[in-house]
């Protein structure tokens, strides 16, 4: 193993307040180093480093699913086959890797070249099926194009995929040109007007700012839809302690992936949204949680950061990346603040909230990729043009993105309140006869074709309709689709990534899987249904992040709404 030196592991913990929040980056460096692979032998390394306790360093190894304490192959293959991946044939892509590699799913091959996994969701749900060999994506995978990657790398060669998609942007605020190779540098942005409105927003004072996005009413764009402005008036006045902003960019919500497509391709507006929103709460320090698995894209952060920082840009404010260790759980607010202070992903019990005691004990704001991105605009246009775009009460642009079965899957930026069926035009057509979409994310209710039929895309039409509008990730789904089998992938997506605090949620996922299982092996019965039912309807309310609602909401839906599906493969 390469030894990395005591003065990279203190410039790492350097950029922390506290350095034991390094713990993961360190653990990222190391597992590098080492052939991919994170062994017992580091545990020492970073234990010594950060003044931790052995076992600490060992439970965050086994509780983030990115670390890889068992030997695997000079390339890790890892499919994801969670929903959008399973609707675009990512079952195909394992089949003929299990045939090609002659190894199972978990194995290794004899020569040690390759390890072949599955995994739970990429955030690439439109350019499925996904490949994750270590830490690069290959998107939009076949067969022919997995047999030609395994060959490339059996080669020593570069292999690149097709990452093309339909973009669409009708409003032209968040979403850049992703054709033009320059799209992520400083100048590019510089010439369309970027910057210009930070240079405007810093000789504003602080609260005429928070008071311009409260006037905006712009709702949080990450699930919840609760307005940020509120959300910044929140923290204590005249209070000492340090102010901290997070920018979430975990993006774990099967079927999203519109943070992605800023973060990748215009990060200088997100740049640009974390200093102004950073000078309005009076924050000096801000870190972008990024989910680990976009290594990437996290340095194509780092590069624009450094650039505005070289530009004088951001003088008032210290933007740190930090990459997650692959969890969903760590989408919540609090389980994502413990993972930053360099601990498991838990959920915190609420109160005190963020805004009182977040990060290292002090006043935290905690906002969505996009809810950030949207300030600029708010700023250099005011309150009024913004509400101008959306409806009465959902204002400005949203992503949408669209996954599943339909012509050109893609992202989509809309106003609020565009019709469902706008943006499945704009998606090329429904493939097949619609039986069900997802408009919000795996985590909510599923709709029939007919409650799909004239659904405004807004937060008060899906409530109305039984759903959530949630982050905005559409999972189109065609009458091939076995409902049974849509949810037993919706709760192994769910159980595994359960971080197993909350008894209900981890016993609940548990149970409700093995019933599923059961029922597609033909084993289960109508006492079952009922059961699942049951734990769904019980679960709610129950545990400390929305984990568990996460789960029993859509698989509640699915049975009610596809009851007759599930009742035939009862044993009567």
């Amino acid at each position: 193993m390469k030894k990395s030196s005591e003065s990279t592991f203190k410039d790492i913990s350097a950029k922390y307040p506290e350095r034991q929040s390094a713990v993961m980056p360190i653990m990222q460096l190391l597992q590098k180093e080492n052939s991919n692979r994170f062994e017992a032998g580091s545990i020492d390394t970073v234990a010594k480093a950060l003044g931790m306790s052995r076992s600490r360093v060992y439970g965050i190894s086994t509780y983030y699913t990115m670390f890889n304490t068992h030997p695997v192959g000079r390339y890790h293959l890892q499919v994801d086959t969670c929903v959008p991946g399973f609707l675009h044939g990512a079952d195909e892509i394992v089949e003929h890797l299990c045939k090609k590699l002659g190894i199972a799913v978990g194995g290794t091959t004899v020569d040690g070249m390759f390890t072949l996994t599955t995994v739970q969701d990429l955030a690439s749900c439109a350019t499925g099926p996904v490949i994750q060999v270590n830490e690069v994506y290959y998107e939009n995978m076949t067969v022919e194009k997995t047999d030609q990657l395994i060959d490339a790398l059996n080669k020593g060669k570069k292999y690149s995929s097709d990452t093309s998609m339909n973009v669409v942007s009708e409003c032209g605020i968040l979403l850049n040109d992703r054709t033009d190779k320059n799209c992520r540098k400083l100048a590019y942005y510089r010439k369309r007007g970027g910057y210009r409105t930070l240079e405007k927003a810093i000789k504003l004072k602080p609260e005429d700012i928070v008071n311009e996005v409260k006037e905006a009413q712009l709702r949080g764009r990450g699930g919840a839809g609760f307005p940020a402005g509120m959300k910044w008036s929140f923290l204590p006045k005249n209070d000492t302690r340090p102010v901290y902003l997070i920018c979430n960019a975990d993006e774990g919500e099967p079927g999203t992936f519109k943070d992605r497509q800023i973060m990748e391709f215009n990060p200088h507006l997100l740049v640009e949204g974390i200093a102004i929103s950073a000078y309005a709460i009076k924050s000096r320090k801000s870190f972008i949680y990024i989910r680990g698995e976009f290594a990437w894209i996290a340095d194509i952060l780092e590069t624009a950061i450094d650039e505005a920082k070289t530009a004088g840009l951001l003088e008032h404010v210290d933007i740190i990346v930090h990459r997650g260790g692959g969890s969903y759980v760590c989408g919540d607010e609090t389980a994502q603040i413990e993972s930053l202070e360099g601990k498991r992903g838990n959920p915190r019990v609420k109160p005190p909230f963020p805004a009182n005691s977040g990060l290292y004990g002090c006043p935290t704001v905690v906002n969505n990729v996009e809810t950030l991105s949207n300030v600029p605009y708010i700023i250099e246009h005011g309150a009024a043009a913004y509400k101008k775009i959306g409806t009465t009460n959902n204002h400005g642009p949203k992503i949408f993105g669209i996954s599943g079965h339909v012509n050109k899957p893609g992202v989509f930026e809309y106003p609020l309140g565009t019709k469902l069926s706008v943006l499945l035009d704009a998606a090329g057509g429904v493939k097949g006869n619609l039986k069900g979409v997802i408009v919000g994310g795996l985590s909510v209710a599923i709709l029939t074709a007919s409650e799909a039929k004239d659904l405004a895309l807004d937060y008060e039409s899906c409530q109305k309709a039984g759903t959530a509008l949630g982050s905005g990730g559409i999972i189109v789904i065609n009458q091939t689709v076995s409902i049974p089998e849509l949810a037993l992938r919706t709760i192994e997506f769910y159980h595994h990534e359960s971080c197993g605090q909350c008894v209900p949620c981890r016993e609940g996922s548990h149970v409700i899987e093995q019933k599923l299982r059961a029922l597609l092996k033909g084993r289960g019965t109508l006492a079952d249904i009922d059961l699942i039912l049951y734990l769904c309807e019980n679960i709610r309310g129950l545990t400390l992040c929305p984990t568990g609602e996460a789960f029993s909401v859509p698989i509640h839906a699915m049975i009610t709404k596809y009851r007759p599906e599930f009742e035939s493969l009862a044993k009567q």
